[in-house]
């Protein structure tokens, strides 16, 4: 028997109805509310930005703190002391030496110069569909082809599809996974099949913006904490490494380190190389620096916001299967189906101050909406129901 939308609710409880419906609260700069209560972080005047997937509670006490200290004492300093100091951590951290560890201005710069190093003029780049949104850009000033492959139906990779899609013209092939937009996860061992039926001479960037909100699962390892081995070289402490396998990682999800631009990379020694000859010099400023050695050292604040996201998104599904949605990711972002255009909807945010992601290409009435704090959801679904509502089953 299906279940209306006022049932669910009530059987929800008290705290999803006035989730609905509670006004929007403002908060300090810090994200904290007078009482002390963590609220949105949005200044007052300014949109709600679930657009862009950051971390809506920002970066740990100890992180804000290595930043204050580094503005004060080190802004006249080039970032060369400090960008080698985040390397060798990075290098510690995951127990591999220092040359396979490549930093960018964020890990869209690591897939830019990738893009530049190993596909060129002339030749294809492999992704699946929809992908992030600056690839193609990217691809077209290179001189090179982007190879899109439709995702399944579950939303994960099409590998079956992509490697039907390589030929002798492709260089690249990149996999982000869990998969932006979708927020899904492929699976491991599918991950390692398709590795294996790769041409050697093939490069693979596995994008792990999103490694830290999983959690466990039977699905998922990441290819830096569990590196694939198909016969390939050895590096630190005799650990297998894929020789056509690049890693990127971001500090601008978990860390809360978005508005800093860092990322890294983890490669095989000579694929590290040839990145780092395309790499913008000195990319990473010496504020970034200092603030990523400090939050690879504040290991428990990355365990309490992957705990605090696994709770925003549990109310997050909550809310939405309470108006007949049927979400599923396991990262800080949604991609939700609103029933009709994507655009229209956008708008439709944009004009009561909260910006969402959309359209997505093949999904035209979807939109990603990446998670915030408490009072910024209540908004967003107030907004949701002054428009959606009206079309859900009372």
């Amino acid at each position: 028997m299906a279940i209306s939308r006022r049932t669910l609710l009530r059987r929800l409880g008290a705290g999803a109805a006035v989730a609905v419906t509670a006004p929007h609260m403002r908060v300090d700069a810090l994200g904290a509310t007078r009482d002390g209560a963590l609220g949105e972080t949005s200044r007052a005047g300014e949109p709600i930005r679930l657009n862009r997937n950051e971390n809506a509670y920002g970066p740990s006490g100890d992180v804000v703190a290595a930043m204050r200290d580094t503005a004060l004492t080190a802004a006249s300093r080039y970032p060369d002391v400090e960008a080698e100091a985040l390397r060798r951590k990075i290098a510690g951290v995951h127990r591999v030496a220092a040359e396979h560890v490549v930093l960018g201005c964020g890990s869209s710069e690591i897939l830019r110069i990738a893009i530049d190093a190993f596909v060129g003029a002339q030749k294809n780049l492999v992704v699946a569909l929809p992908a992030f949104e600056s690839i193609d850009g990217w691809a077209q000033r290179a001189g090179a082809r982007v190879v899109g492959v439709p995702v399944r139906r579950d939303y994960t990779h099409d590998l079956d599809g992509m490697l039907a899609r390589i030929d002798e013209e492709t260089r690249l092939v990149y996999i982000c996974n869990p998969h932006n937009p979708t927020g899904r996860v492929t699976r491991r061992q599918d991950l390692e099949a398709f590795l294996r039926k790769l041409p050697p001479t093939m490069v693979v960037l596995i994008d792990e913006a999103y490694h830290h909100y999983v959690g466990e699962s039977s699905d998922y390892a990441s290819f830096i904490d569990r590196p694939f081995d198909s016969g390939g070289q050895q590096v630190a402490q005799g650990r297998p490494f894929d020789s056509r396998v690049i890693v990127t990682r971001s500090f601008s999800k978990i860390y809360g380190l978005a508005g800093l631009r860092v990322g890294y990379a983890i490669a095989p020694a000579p694929e590290a190389r040839v990145l780092a000859s395309h790499k913008l010099s000195e990319g990473v400023n010496v504020v970034a620096a200092r603030a990523a050695v400090a939050a690879l050292d504040d290991t428990e604040h990355v365990r309490t916001s992957a705990r605090r996201n696994t709770d925003d998104r549990q109310e997050f599904f909550n809310q939405a299967i309470a108006r007949m949605l049927r979400p599923d990711s396991v990262t800080n972002f949604v991609m939700l189906d609103t029933g009709r255009g994507a655009i229209e909807v956008v708008e439709h945010f944009r004009k009561h101050g909260i910006l969402v992601s959309g359209p997505i290409y093949g999904f035209d009435q979807y939109i990603r909406v990446s998670l915030g704090t408490p009072a910024e959801m209540r908004e967003f679904w107030r907004v949701w129901d002054l428009v959606l509502g009206h079309n859900m089953p009372m």
